[in-house]
């Protein structure tokens, strides 16, 4: 599409803000991918991104389960850590379009380990290590990325 972001984030509480930040402008439903090395902030955006939904308690990306749900009183939210998937065939044996719905937020850590088998995302959101700073860079895929991106970008 057309719409993109680019972010500098300087530290921890920065990436939480900037998650946080997104947060306001999802309603019901999105499919937002984060792509980056280990460390680059993937997890810490989720984790701003979900307080601001109101989820309480531990936070972690799930690596081992692959996927976290929460669900709020008005949506639910999955997250996805697709790191050690071996197959993404193994996704569809597992029911994974289940989770995509129009009442369900997925955020999708390493999704390029299973993209055959996932939607378009509304959301890519690309976190690069610069130094002691993270560069996060996001683009619209969809119409509702674009509206999205459009009023992170108007904050």
């Amino acid at each position: 599409m057309g719409e993109c972001v680019k972010k500098i984030i300087a530290s921890e509480s920065a990436m939480l803000a900037l998650g946080g930040t997104l947060a306001k402008y999802l309603d019901k439903t999105a499919v937002i991918f984060l792509k980056g090395p280990l460390g680059a902030g993937k997890t810490t955006f989720a984790r701003g991104l979900l307080r601001a939904q109101g989820v309480t308690g531990s936070v972690k990306s799930p690596t081992y389960s692959l996927v976290e749900t929460y669900s709020l009183p008005d949506k639910t939210i999955h997250h996805f850590d697709l790191y050690r998937l071996n197959n993404a065939e193994a996704l569809f044996e597992w029911g994974i379009e289940d989770y995509f719905s129009d009442a369900a937020i997925c955020l999708i850590e390493w999704p390029e380990q299973g993209e055959k088998a996932l939607p378009i995302p509304d959301i890519i959101f690309d976190f690069q290590c610069i130094a002691e700073s993270r560069l996060v860079l996001g683009k619209a895929m969809t119409s509702l990325g674009q509206t999205i991106l459009q009023q992170l970008n108007d904050e």
